[in-house]
């Protein structure tokens, strides 16, 4: 819509002027009282023209120009005072002084200037406003019928996103609609308790709510309502209020259907809350109340939101099939959720049976608090459990297990005391701790898993203690990449790829732990790591009992490591520990073997009663011992070399013997293979032979790999790999790329 007017002037040159109308000015007023008010028209000026082809009499010009009070000839220069206003008033003087406008006064400031224009649209000061009316932290956008999504300011294309917000949200239809000072369809207020029954309630107005209730004493009872279809909030809540809310019917309202805040607390049951185009409940600003057995679903936003100090108790809801999370808790926002069933969210849950969601079960954030106790969190696509940046809730005797993707997954310092859980049989890690997160992990049982049952990694730390921690696929805890937890009195056993691993430069501090029954090494440590273990059992394994190896260091320190398969402490390429005050028997196989370029400290240790003997030392080892008692041990190496025995006899394939190990180039052999120094002198006399070096192996000759038979063993076992070191773990590459 455009008017053009074209004045003439005996003394100036002629001048057309375009009148053009802004957006919002003109959805905020109808044309006739924008022509009265004068100030929402802005008039921009045009080439001047030599000549003047006009239908308009200088009477009529004259009158526009009295109607058109902005239209005016630019070589008229400006009073001293409006000159003063309009030009030099700092920017920061007239931003001030616009904060004090509301909206409609905002829009006629900027049509006095092109500098009003530009500081009256200032996004701070249109962000103030909105928030002032609508109530939501980020624009939300409406730009058709029906459609309602937030964005993120700094994102958005446009330069003001808040006023472009403000735009399409205002109704210029609604008459009754007066931003800052909202308009209920029913309010309660202090010391009011009315019994409210089978009624419908209705709103229209885009401020305020169908039902407010607010003040201290207001208590109403509203039972079998329908609050439906309101064009914002349908039940607020606020300023100490409380009351009891029963079987009533609340859906398809524009934002929440239940508001509580300020203190509020009502006691809300058995109402059906849903199709919100928001949330279905938000409790905010310390917002309270009890909510039990509702069932609330198909709501755009969450199901239930926690933020800002509010502390909702919520008992035996049904929350599903939201378009985004089930809880949302964020903002130190707190709460007890109790039996209740979220499922098939979008985004994440909270609460009881929290189940088969497409995205995680329960989701806190944002410095977010709350008590999470025995629910049932099963088959979501991502984590059972999210806790991140700075959240700090309490997780009691709940059951994670069977997701898709992890248990429990702590990372961006999320901390939280996660007690008395079961974990089990998820895909990924039983718990993920990672990026500066230090969770307390007590009394568990993480079990079961597809992959490990504890990773720590990326700077994670926390407390891990009295858990139970068995039978995954991987080993049962991993730390690397400079993770430093604290690992204490827990049982970890039954791993199918060793009890801990500690590698790529990862620490921890693991004290008065049971290791047992783990398929390969009790404890790893490799690739430049350096935990500390103090005061633990590493027994019954069914390799070693700790392995260190490729540049792996440590302090291990009065520990009793004990009926090992393997060497009980086996230490190997450029590897440096520091073994002090241990006690390492009853092994199976060699107390401690050291080899590969491999050098350690042992000091005040005792080594005793172990089959093959006490310490073992490959070529080219050196290490640095004082007060270590080496006795007792039976020797079962040296006795079968003194005997004429080939030493495949004493080891079978399973384990590996230290001792001057042997090739035969008339046999062909590999470097893969080796072969004892009885069988060197029985089995192959008058051969072409090679001395390799003292070290651990098994021989290939009594195993029955090589073209010529062994003399001196029995059957054959048919293997064709010697291996010298301990097949390396299994690390977590899937965990490492989330």
């Amino acid at each position: 819509m455009r008017t053009f007017l074209q004045i003439w002037s005996q003394k100036n040159p002629v001048q057309e002027l375009r009148i053009v109308p802004t957006n919002l000015e003109e959805s905020l007023y109808p044309r006739e009282q924008c022509v009265r008010q004068r100030l929402t028209w802005r008039v921009l000026p045009l080439q001047p023209q030599k000549t003047l082809d006009t239908d308009l009499s200088a009477q009529e010009c004259q009158e526009s120009v009295k109607t058109y009070q902005v239209i005016r000839n630019p070589y008229l220069r400006a009073a001293p005072a409006e000159q003063y206003l309009q030009e030099k008033l700092p920017d920061e003087v007239v931003l001030k002084i616009f904060s004090y406008l509301l909206e409609q006064d905002l829009c006629r400031a900027a049509c006095v200037c092109k500098r009003f224009s530009e500081l009256a649209n200032d996004p701070i000061l249109w962000k103030r406003l909105y928030m002032e009316v609508f109530e939501y932290t980020r624009p939300m956008m409406h730009p058709e019928a029906g459609k309602f999504y937030q964005i993120n300011p700094e994102e958005y294309e446009q330069p003001n996103p808040w006023k472009e917000s403000f735009q399409q949200l205002f109704n210029p239809d609604d008459k009754s609609a007066q931003h800052h000072n909202a308009h209920h369809c029913l309010e309660i207020t202090v010391n009011c308790s009315p019994i409210i029954d089978h009624c419908i309630i209705r709103s229209t107005c885009t401020v305020g709510s169908a039902v407010c209730v607010s003040g201290q004493g207001a208590c109403p009872t509203i039972k079998h309502c329908n609050i439906s279809d309101c064009e914002n909030v349908g039940l607020y809540i606020t300023d100490h209020a409380q009351g009891i809310y029963e079987d009533n019917e609340i859906s398809n309202n524009a934002l929440a259907g239940i508001w509580v805040k300020n203190h509020g607390n009502p006691i809300i049951r058995r109402n059906h809350i849903h199709h919100g185009r928001d949330v279905g409940v938000f409790t905010f600003d310390h917002g309270m109340g009890y909510f039990e057995s509702c069932n609330i679903h198909r709501n755009r936003i969450a199901g239930f939101e926690v933020k800002a100090y509010a502390n909702p108790t919520v008992v035996r809801c049904e929350i599903h099939h939201g378009q985004t999370g089930g809880i949302y808790v964020h903002e130190k926002g707190r709460g007890q959720f109790i039996e209740n069933k979220i499922y098939a969210n979008n985004f994440a849950g909270v609460g009881n049976a929290i189940f088969n969601g497409n995205q995680g079960g329960v989701y806190i954030f944002g410095d977010g608090r709350g008590l999470i106790e025995g629910n049932d969190i099963y088959g979501n696509a991502l984590a059972g459990i999210q806790i991140r940046t700075n959240s700090c809730p309490i997780v009691r005797h709940n059951k994670i297990h069977d997701g898709q993707h992890g248990g429990i997954y702590v990372h961006e310092k999320g901390q939280g005391v996660i007690e008395e859980n079961e974990v089990y049989s998820n895909t990924l890690a039983g718990v993920w701790v990672t990026t500066g997160s230090t969770p307390v992990l007590r009394r568990n049982r993480i079990h079961s898993g597809k992959q490990v049952g504890v990773y720590f990694y990326d700077n994670g730390h926390g407390v891990l203690e009295d858990n139970d921690i068995y039978n995954h696929m991987y080993s049962g805890v991993q730390i690397r990449t400079g993770s430093n937890p604290k690992i204490r009195r827990n049982k970890i056993w039954g791993g199918q790829n060793g009890g801990i691993l500690v590698y790529n430069s990862g620490l921890g501090f693991i004290e008065d732990n049971e290791i047992f029954d783990n398929a390969m090494a009790g404890v790893w440590i490799k690739t430049d790591s350096n935990p500390t273990l103090r005061r633990n059992k590493i027994h019954d394994g069914r390799d070693g009992g700790i392995c260190i190896f490729n540049g792996g260091r440590g302090l291990l320190e009065e520990n009793d490591i004990f009926r090992n398969a393997q060497a009980g402490v086996l230490i190997s390429t450029n590897s440096h520990p520091v073994l002090r005050k241990n006690r390492i028997f009853d092994g199976f196989a060699a107390g401690i073997e050291i080899t590969n370029h491999a050098t350690a400290t042992l000091e005040g240790n005792q080594i005793f009663n172990n089959r093959f003997g006490g310490l073992f030392l490959a070529s080219g080892v050196n290490v640095t011992m004082k007060d270590n008692k080496i006795m007792n041990n039976q020797d079962a190496i040296e006795k079968a070399v003194s005997r004429g025995q080939c030493l495949y006899k004493i080891s079978s394939y399973t384990s590996y013997p230290m001792h001057d190990f042997y090739r035969c180039h008339t046999c062909n052999t590999t470097d893969r293979n080796a072969i004892c120094v009885n069988c060197i002198k029985k089995c192959h006399q008058g051969h072409d032979v090679e001395f390799i070096r003292h070290d651990r192996f098994f021989c290939d000759c009594g195993a029955g790999t090589l073209s010529n038979p062994c003399t001196l063993a029995g059957e054959p076992t048919h293997d064709t790999d010697t291996l010298y070191d301990s097949a390396p773990p299994i690390e977590s590459n899937t965990l490492q790329h989330n």
